[in-house]
């Protein structure tokens, strides 16, 4: 027969060449052996283990949590104080600003005493002046400025400046007598210090008058 079909004999030949799986290639395949095999473990061990590490996360924690702690408390103190020296940096602009004026109104109330209004034209001008000097003082009143009363008060370097002192039979000794240039504060702080005179109380008696009483008795004696 003609083409490419195959003879009996050929396919005995083909079959003869194949390699049959023998007991000595199958034994070649490695074995597992019991030494091989994962050892069992200890379940009294291994919750051992599990406890040591739940213990050193639950100590891990508490120091990241005490730091957390720590840093949010300063970050807030931080915060109060920078509040704190903003506020303090605003109030001492503002006072300054305050202080400023304050020769401002001394010459408004410098002038009012000395003017004399006479005829329309000037009167007209006076109430145009209270007019400003009204507005200042009520600006003044509202950023909380209000002046100090110091006569009669006990004398106090946080408040007062003393300029003089002079004996007073009216006053006690270290008690304001006079106000010599106003001072005024603003929320507990002082603008400016109220200048004033300081009494030295009553003075000594007449020295003449002590011998003249003394007399008699000095007579009475010689008798």
């Amino acid at each position: 027969m003609s083409g490419d079909a195959s003879t009996p004999e050929q396919d005995q030949t083909v079959e003869s060449g194949a390699v049959p799986a023998t007991p000595e290639s199958a034994s070649d395949a490695p074995e597992v052996t019991s030494e091989q095999a994962p050892a069992a473990v200890d379940p009294a061990e291994r919750m051992q283990q599990l406890e040591q590490e739940l213990s050193s996360l639950k100590q891990e924690h508490e120091t990241l949590n005490s730091q957390y702690m720590r840093i949010a408390a300063d970050f807030d103190n931080f915060r109060k104080r920078q509040s704190r020296d903003q506020d303090d940096m605003r109030q001492q602009l503002v006072c300054s600003t305050l202080t400023e004026i304050l020769p401002v109104v001394d010459n408004f109330e410098r002038a009012r005493q000395q003017l004399n209004p006479e005829g329309e034209e000037a009167q007209a001008l006076h109430r145009s002046y209270q007019g400003l000097y009204k507005q200042l003082v009520e600006v003044l009143k509202q950023q909380g400025v209000a002046r100090m009363e110091v006569v009669g008060q006990e004398f106090d370097p946080n408040l007062h400046e003393a300029v003089l002192r002079e004996e007073s039979s009216e006053f006690a000794e270290d008690v304001v007598c006079e106000e010599l240039q106003r001072g005024y504060h603003r929320d507990g702080r002082v603008l400016r210090h109220a200048m004033v005179k300081v009494s030295m109380g009553p003075g000594p008696s007449d020295p003449a008058s002590a011998p003249a009483e003394a007399a008699p008795d000095q007579t009475a004696e010689e008798a």
